[in-house]
């Protein structure tokens, strides 16, 4: 089993910056790729990005691409997601996953087998 625990979400002003962060413990070796999803009130969860674990390649949704960063720092075994010029559009819970598989494009919900807690970031106008 692998746990996860988000941490650094928060308020931001529309343009503005966040950096979110995920600790994994646990069976960590069987980690192939992490990932970051959202889900918006009413809204269905929505995959933001992903990286492989051993070789760093990484995957981003359109919508993000070009304002977020996935990184992991395999020492501490964190991932973090840096988000940048945030949009009201991008408030959500935001989960950290975790997959046993190494494709890193895996963007639907029951490509990952362990979850997050979540944590909230809220973009005001």
């Amino acid at each position: 089993q692998v746990q996860l625990g988000e941490s650094g979400g928060g308020l931001v002003q529309a343009g503005g910056s966040l950096r979110l962060s995920c600790a994994a413990s646990g069976r960590t070796v069987s980690i192939g790729t992490m990932g970051w999803f959202r889900q918006a009130p009413e809204k269905e969860r929505e995959f933001v990005a992903a990286i492989r674990w051993n070789s760093g390649n990484t995957f981003y949704s359109d919508s993000v691409k070009d304002r977020f960063t996935i990184s992991r720092d395999n020492a501490k075994n964190t991932v973090s997601l840096q988000m940048n010029s945030l949009k009201p559009e991008d408030t959500a819970v935001y989960y950290c996953a975790a997959r046993r598989g190494n494709i890193v494009q895996a963007t639907m919900t029951y490509e990952y087998d362990y979850w997050g807690q979540g944590t909230q970031v809220t973009v005001s106008s």
